[in-house]
Order: C-alpha cells, then sequence, then structure tokens
C-alpha cells in the first residue's frame, strides 16, 4: 500500500498503459483521476474502483489540463503524482505531414505533458513534494521509418523531464520518463491492424524483435512507474528508463550458429 491516502492523476488513464496504471495505483491505496478523452472507457473504469474520479481531458488543451489538477485537489484534497501518458501514434513521411498531423502529434505527445507539468508542479509544491513521469518511447533514442513526428514529439519530451527535473529537484518534486518498447495495448493493436487482417500475428511478429521475444505487458510498464512515484525512487529524478525487453541495447546483426 505505498500510496494510501494518495492522490494521482494518470492521463491516458482509460486504457492500455494509462488503465493498467491506474488500476496498479488503486490496488495500493491512491485515489486516482482518470484524465482521458474516452468519456465511456474512462467513466467505467473509475466506477470500477473505490477511488477513482473520470475527468474528461484533451492534454492538448491547456484549460483541460488545469481542470484536471483542479478536480484532483477540489474532490481528494490534493495532489501527490502525476503520470503523464497520453499519447497517440502518427505515421506519415515528413513530406506528407500536414499542419493538422503536425499540430496533433506533437499537441497530444508533446504539449500535453507541457500544460500537464505546468499546473502539476504547483500542486505538488503544495503538499510538500511528489512526482511526475513521463511517457516518451524507444523511438527517443533510435526510430522505425514513417514516424518523424511521433519520434521527434518523444525525444522532446526527453529534455522536457531533464529541464523541469533541474528546476525543482529542490523542492522535492521529481520528473522521470519511461520508455517502452512495443507494448501489447489497443493502440498498439490499432497501429498492427493498418498492417494486416491478423493483428495478433504482426503483434507477435513485433514481439519477436525484442530481445525477450515478446511485446511488453502494460501491467509491467505501470510497475515501473509506481515504483518512480513512490517512495522508493527518492533519488531518482531527471532520467530516462527502459522497459523495452532489451530492445534498444540489440544490434540488428545475427551471426550463424
Amino acid at each position: 500500500m505505498r500510496f494510501q491516502d494518495k492522490v494521482v492523476i494518470v492521463t491516458g488513464g482509460a486504457k492500455g498503459i494509462g488503465e493498467a496504471a491506474v488500476r496498479a495505483f488503486s490496488a495500493e491505496g491512491a485515489a486516482v483521476v482518470i484524465a482521458d478523452v474516452d468519456d465511456a472507457a474512462g467513466e467505467a473504469l473509475a466506477r470500477s474502483l473505490p477511488r477513482a474520479t473520470f475527468v474528461h481531458t484533451d492534454v492538448s488543451k491547456m484549460a483541460d489540463a488545469e481542470r484536471a489538477v483542479r478536480v484532483a485537489e477540489q474532490t481528494y484534497g490534493g495532489l501527490d503524482a502525476l503520470f503523464s501518458n497520453a499519447g497517440i501514434q502518427t505515421y506519415g513521411r515528413i513530406e506528407d505531414v500536414s499542419e493538422e498531423d503536425y499540430e496533433r502529434g506533437m499537441g497530444v505527445n508533446f504539449k500535453g505533458h507541457v500544460w500537464m507539468c505546468k499546473y502539476a508542479v504547483p500542486a505538488l509544491r503544495r503538499r510538500g513534494g511528489g512526482a511526475i513521469v513521463c511517457t516518451s518511447s524507444v523511438q527517443a533514442l533510435a526510430t522505425q521509418t514513417s514516424v518523424p513526428i511521433y519520434a521527434a514529439s518523444k525525444a522532446a519530451t526527453l529534455t522536457l523531464v531533464k529541464a523541469i527535473a533541474m528546476d525543482h529537484a529542490h523542492e522535492g518534486i521529481r520528473i522521470n520518463a519511461v520508455l517502452p518498447g512495443s507494448v501489447d495495448t489497443p493502440l498498439l493493436r490499432g497501429a498492427a491492424a493498418s498492417f494486416g487482417p491478423d493483428v495478433d500475428a504482426t503483434v507477435a511478429k513485433w514481439g519477436k524483435m525484442h530481445p525477450i521475444g515478446r511485446v511488453i505487458k502494460a501491467e509491467e510498464v505501470a510497475r515501473l512507474v509506481l515504483f518512480l512515484c513512490s517512495d522508493e525512487a527518492r533519488a531518482c529524478t531527471g532520467a530516462a528508463y527502459l522497459i523495452d525487453g532489451g530492445l534498444m541495447a540489440k544490434l540488428p546483426v545475427v551471426l550463424p550458429d
């Protein structure tokens, strides 16, 4: 019960990694604000947990981010941790990127962290400190083809995390990033569906690219997030934590047996 009497916001909390984190925080005693654009899934998840509230939140909008933090403070009395996790996947070469593609991709995947941190930091300060974890990606470090805006947004997130961490370490506010590889979520399966009708086969194929031989489970990412938000990680700030099944340690070279 590491989060007994603690208050946590999870953006993108209705499904995937966010939902896994919401359930994990709740299981360890936290009151959780589920911030998402999927009203039906978010409200259903909130109803299934002992202390949870859903708030419709488009993280690319500053007013929505402010409302999510305000709901946490007004409903539960404060804020102790933020898992800024909301994100979207986009594909396309740079010559095909539209202004709308750019604004939406950077708006959710990068600006969303900016706005959530903007309002979370003062709320954490009012509690005497706390933790923020932002979701980046292995594609902040090395990218596949056809993801220039997505990769750029994830790389920008890493620098943002380091900068905010340096500004607020003296206040007991810690900020870190997690960098997942391929995680079995609705987002990943939606991407897999665009490559053919056999989604399970595509996901399995992507999993075999990871040295562990499979994609990562959302619950595994959630466990890392909870550690980084807990007092056990008091010395951890301004850092990026890979949870990628060894993907970034792997060279694309296979020697004969």
